[in-house]
């Protein structure tokens, strides 16, 4: 008995060795259009080459973990994917793509988004920069210009008063001059041939300039008022002498005097 069995067991074995040995040169039995029979020396790689199907369809047509290990066997039945679940997958990985292409333009929307708000906030930095710097100069130039406006005003106060004092000092001086007792004569500017009338008086212009008014008082309490028109000869030659003018008929007879005189204007 025992023989008989070891010879069964060898010629098993016998048979499968052969089997799987001349079973490596041929590929799945194709049972129908969707269904194939499992030789020796399969595998699900070699199935969906042959049937030109990817292997996760042909795990997922047969409901095996995509991506596992897909243990198989002579004799299986394998399931081959319906086009509907080739075009379902080739979807699907078209979606993936789509939706891959979409997500990284977006991205890169995004990124190009971010780089203009980059730019657009540099050049508003910048121009701000720019307005402050300009303000700045724009205050300094206002100031100079202020500071410039009161040194001159500040030089023509000073001017001012300078030449107001000076006046004040040469009036001072003038009058001063003009105080006390004067030489006067008398004389007809008709006789001269001079039209200039008869209410002149002729003096040194350095002592009582044209314009100025007198108030002249002779020594015997006559008060005249005459304004200095000309300067005379002996006028000119001498600052303590006016020439008073008077119609020949109207000169006293001692024909030369003395006299207070006064500045009135």
């Amino acid at each position: 008995m025992k023989k008989v069995l070891s010879l069964a067991f060898v010629s098993a074995m016998a048979l499968t060795a052969f089997g799987i040995k001349t079973s490596t040169s041929q590929a799945a039995t194709t049972l129908d259009s969707s269904h194939v029979s499992v030789v020796a020396g399969d595998s699900y790689k070699s199935i969906a080459e042959a049937n030109g199907v990817s292997v996760a369809a042909l795990e997922q047509a047969n409901g095996r973990q995509v991506g596992g290990f897909d243990l198989i066997f002579p004799g299986e039945t394998i399931t081959l994917p319906t086009s509907n679940a080739a075009a379902q997958n080739t979807t699907a990985t078209q979606q993936q793509n789509t939706q891959a292409q979409q997500e990284q333009a977006q991205a890169s929307q995004q990124q190009a988004q971010a780089q203009q708000e980059q730019q657009a906030q540099a050049q508003q930095e910048q121009q701000a920069q720019a307005q402050k710097q300009a303000q700045q100069a724009q205050a300094q130039q206002q100031q100079a210009q202020a500071s410039q406006q009161q040194a001159q005003a500040t030089q023509q106060q000073n001017t001012q008063a300078a030449t107001q004092t000076a006046t004040q000092n040469t009036q001072s001086s003038a009058s001063t001059q003009s105080a006390g007792q004067y030489k006067i004569s008398f004389y007809d500017p008709a006789v001269l041939g001079s039209n200039m009338g008869y209410s002149g008086v002729a003096a040194n212009l350095s002592v009582f300039p044209k314009g100025t008014q007198l108030k002249i008082t002779l020594s015997d309490g006559t008060v005249m008022y005459r304004t200095v028109n000309d300067t005379g000869t002996f006028a000119n030659s001498n600052p303590n002498q006016l020439d008073v003018a008077m119609p020949n008929a109207s000169i006293p007879s001692y024909g030369v005097t003395t006299a207070s005189v006064e500045v009135v204007g």
